[in-house]
């Protein structure tokens, strides 16, 4: 059903915080959501069985491949994965996000030796100047023709003391590509670079992945139906089909399983006002844009269990 009541909508209870805390990047605004359309749907004539995924470690890309290899997807036809904000306004609903960048996490450590810097120098072998000498040579990978990739050493260290040459130093750091192949090419390239620069420096590095997701495609079936829908919603200022995230989300394990067996999914982007950028202090939601989030999901499953998209005559 579609309402532009807020007092007969059975989704609309409850929403409203009276606590000021830091929303970081919106997850506790996804958990209200979800338990908003688990209300909404349970109230409508949805014919079908319903799962609401609260999916755990997004930020250290932990929670979506574990969840999709549970067992709890096997049966899943639709998948709608959604995110608030994104730099989308309140009112606003991406009923397609794409630009999803495939990414890995890794954390490579250089071991040496040590030896006093100004009597035996010659006895070190300098673990810093292997991490340096990579650091480097990690942002001249070359790019790949095919499209967009990422390379960050975020997190670098190493060493004890300023009078001995330094036996252990790190790099905890990322690559990305637009595209899953691309991201895997990029990395294959780093790791290159890691024992490259362990080798011209006497040292020894060991690569550890700390965490990948691929990237995903929203099939276009269900983008109509979000799109659609908010199309129809008094308080969807802007429609909008497509829209880019830049960035990187483990939700496409979830998709890329789903879409993997047959089914169809797509990421829907729910605007929010926020004064300030995704994990900053100043980062918070607009809590109208809990109740479109609602409305929108929970509507759009309604219409997937009439219209069955996608699947043979």
């Amino acid at each position: 059903e579609e309402s532009t009541d807020d007092d007969h909508h059975p989704a609309r209870e409850g929403f409203r915080s009276e606590t000021g805390a830091m929303h970081a990047c919106g997850h506790d605004a996804h958990a209200t959501i979800g338990l908003g359309v688990i209300e909404a749907v349970k109230d409508s004539d949805f014919s079908g069985t319903l799962k609401v995924f609260f999916q755990p470690a997004e930020e250290v890309i932990g929670g979506g491949k574990p969840m999709a290899e549970s067992g709890h997807l096997d049966d899943v036809d639709y998948l709608y994965a959604i995110h608030v904000g994104l730099d989308f306004p309140t009112g606003e609903v991406v009923a397609g996000i794409g630009g999803i960048l495939a990414v890995t996490q890794f954390y490579t450590t250089f071991s040496g030796a040590p030896g006093h810097a100004g009597a035996r120098p010659e006895e070190g072998r300098n673990a810093v100047q292997a991490m340096a000498t990579a650091v480097g040579n990690l942002y001249g990978i070359p790019r790949h023709s095919d499209g967009a990739s990422r390379v960050n050493a975020g997190r670098v260290g190493g060493g004890t003391a300023t009078n001995i040459i330094p036996e252990e130093a790190f790099v905890h750091g990322e690559v990305r590509g637009e595209t899953t192949e691309i991201r895997d090419y990029t990395f294959e390239r780093a790791q290159k670079v890691f024992e490259g620069a362990a080798l011209s420096h006497d040292c020894e590095c060991d690569i550890k992945v700390e965490g990948e997701a691929p990237s995903a495609e929203s099939d276009e079936e269900l983008v109509d139906i979000v799109h659609g829908i908010s199309e129809s919603h008094p308080e969807v200022r802007q429609p909008t089909r497509r829209g880019e995230l830049g960035g990187s989300e483990d939700a496409t394990f979830l998709m890329q399983y789903v879409q993997d067996n047959g089914g169809l999914a797509t990421y829907v982007g729910i605007g929010t006002d926020h004064p300030g950028g995704h994990h900053t202090a100043t980062f918070d939601v607009d809590e109208d844009s809990l109740e479109i989030g609602v409305d929108v999901l929970s509507e759009a499953i309604e219409a997937t269990s009439r219209q069955s998209p996608g699947s043979q005559p």
